[in-house]
């Protein structure tokens, strides 16, 4: 049974994430996983339940459990990361999702995101009887305290900490009551920035706005920042493994800027490299990366799939324009908190944030959606590629076509009965045009029977 979305195993709490799929997940898991598994929250009230229920499952069948707390996602991920004798690790969170849903999110051994073939493993074992270990190998529990100081201390171990110091930024901070109301406002004390926050209390009602941080959902940040006279916005999703931004004349930033800015960055301290990046990705990240001497590489959808092509390529940075971003320098994962003293470094070596943004060239990215039966995307994927043989097709992850003007792409959704049509050119009229086009072209394609 298919179980694993794009970002773990989510449900609405008791409703089908239930007691008992976390304690039948948990020994799944600890079978898989085992025998030393770190587990952590975020601050939704199921958490607590769910946790229980997943850590009963792991010691049933003999793994001990380190209780880490309530930790963001890229905490835990260290903590697995820096400890040999850590063979796994489990986040019960369910990231962006609204308060009612809740997640399990399962960590391999080296800190990344377990593998599709760990996750099958996990899955097929669910549907059987696992058997459990006599009363005397039960495993232990362990309550561990200073994952989230340690996890902080590496990020200001990474970044030139005395610049930002020097620099007196000040900061405007939404954490969404989420999973970073410790870590991120500790690490604005640790760089000597002022962080005032808004959201900011784990017993406060998850996540204080709709839950996605998108510029819609963020209008209180923005206005904000535009009220303080803050260097810089900066918001997290619940289990803080993304972060996104707003510049200090209360712009937002969208997620493909913030990934060419930070590639460009990042190419330039290093004297070069790979970003890697999505098919749904902006050609300005291209373009930055170009101009910092470096070249970009593309992969279907998807964090882990981002951070295991920069594992086999060096890739310096990475990821993806929801606000998940990968720093090679630190570890393979999405990474908040990084993501958040990085752009400081950035506006600290490059200048404001506003002004950055002006130096990249402007495209316009046009994105629909539009229905489609999970039993005809093949079918409607292929009738497509064949009307367009010759042209510059990329099938990593759907149907992408490069023109020299702009790009356009069809992907299937992964966990809903759709596709999702993105039109990118310098010019808005070709952009908005393509797209139009294609979902004509779509539209007669699932005609078709």
């Amino acid at each position: 049974m298919k179980m694993f979305g794009t970002n773990g195993v989510r449900g609405i709490a008791n409703g089908y994430l239930s007691c008992e799929l976390a304690l039948q997940m948990g020994r799944s898991i600890g079978v898989v996983l085992g025998p030393r598994v770190a587990v952590a929250t975020d601050t939704r009230v199921s958490s607590p339940m769910v946790r229980d229920a997943l850590r009963a499952g792991l010691m049933s069948v003999g793994a001990d459990v380190l209780d880490l707390g309530m930790v963001p996602t890229p905490a835990l991920q260290h903590y697995v990361r820096s400890r040999t004798d850590v063979t796994g690790g489990v986040m019960i969170t369910a990231s962006h999702n609204p308060p009612e849903y809740n997640g399990i999110k399962c960590i391999s051994g080296d800190g990344t995101e377990c593998s599709k073939d760990e996750e099958a493993r996990i899955e097929d074992l669910y549907e059987t009887d696992i058997p459990t270990v006599p009363w005397d190998r039960i495993g232990h529990v362990s309550q561990v305290s200073g994952a989230d100081e340690e996890y902080v201390e590496s990020i200001v171990s990474k970044v030139d900490a005395g610049s930002i110091r020097r620099a007196g930024l000040t900061v405007c901070l939404d954490c969404a009551n989420g999973a970073s109301v410790n870590t991120t406002p500790m690490l604005m004390r640790r760089l000597g920035v002022r962080a005032i926050t808004l959201n900011g209390n784990p017993q406060g009602e998850f996540p204080g706005h709709p839950s996605e941080p998108t510029e819609d959902n963020l209008a209180e940040l923005k206005r904000m920042v535009l009220d303080t006279g803050a260097d810089l916005g900066i918001a997290h999703d619940g289990d803080a493994d993304r972060c996104v931004f707003v510049a200090g004349d209360g712009c937002y930033v969208s997620g493909d800027i913030a990934l060419a800015l930070l590639g460009r960055y990042m190419l330039r301290r290093n004297g070069g490299g790979e970003v890697v990046v999505t098919v749904a990705t902006s050609k300005v990240v291209e373009d930055s990366a170009a101009s910092a001497g470096g070249s970009v590489a593309y992969t279907a959808v998807g964090s882990p799939i981002v951070a295991r092509r920069m594992m086999s390529d060096g890739g310096v940075f990475g990821g993806e324009e929801n606000g998940g971003l990968i720093f090679a320098d630190h570890q393979y994962c999405r990474d908040g908190a990084m993501g958040a003293a990085r752009m400081l470094e950035c506006i600290v070596s490059d200048g404001p944030l506003a002004m950055q943004m002006a130096s990249l060239p402007r495209y316009r990215t046009v994105k629909l959606q539009v229905a489609c039966p999970d039993d005809r995307k093949t079918e409607v994927t292929e009738g497509i590629a064949a009307a367009h043989i010759g042209e510059n097709v990329n099938r990593t992850d759907g149907l992408r076509i490069d023109y020299e003007d702009g790009w356009v792409l069809l992907r299937p959704s992964g966990t809903e009965p759709k596709f999702r049509i993105y039109s990118e050119s310098r010019d808005p009229e070709t952009a908005e045009r393509r797209a139009s086009e294609f979902a004509d072209e779509f539209a007669k394609a699932l005609g078709g029977q």
